[in-house]
């Protein structure tokens, strides 16, 4: 099994078919994204692929570490690409051909009038150790 971060863009990602924003949504179409989402996790729960997963807010902070003191902070979370993250899922599949039917099923997600957004999803798999030698 292999672990994949499949992250979900408010900005910086290539535009979706359906790329209306999701606060330009009536309450009815932000609802039955949410059921999509979730029943898309549920579904993964019961095979045993789900491993978690978020929503985020739009706001958030940069944070280093800058020597003794207060670290500083900007007005992010704002790279210079303006990429926001809205929200993640984690996954455990058999293989990378699994991760990216996975993540083309969760692109299809409802958006504006119902239709599917058809949103462009990162695939990230997790860093893996490399195996041990033994002498």
């Amino acid at each position: 099994m292999a672990k994949y971060l499949l992250l979900k863009h408010y900005r910086g990602n290539p535009a979706a078919l359906n790329d209306v924003p999701m606060d330009q949504w009536t309450p009815e179409e932000v609802t039955a994204h949410i059921q999509y989402m979730d029943d898309f996790a549920d579904r993964l729960r019961e095979t045993g692929e789900f491993v978690d997963g978020q929503a985020l807010a739009p706001d958030g902070l940069w944070v280093r570490y800058d020597g003794d003191g207060r670290p500083p902070v900007t007005d992010g979370p704002f790279a210079e690409t303006k990429d926001l993250i809205a929200g993640w899922m984690i996954i455990d599949v058999e293989s990378q051909e699994r991760a990216v039917e996975l993540a083309g099923e969760l692109s299809a997600a409802p958006g504006a009038g119902g239709r599917p957004i058809h949103e462009w999803l990162e695939l990230r798999p997790f860093l893996s150790m490399p195996a041990t030698i033994t002498e």
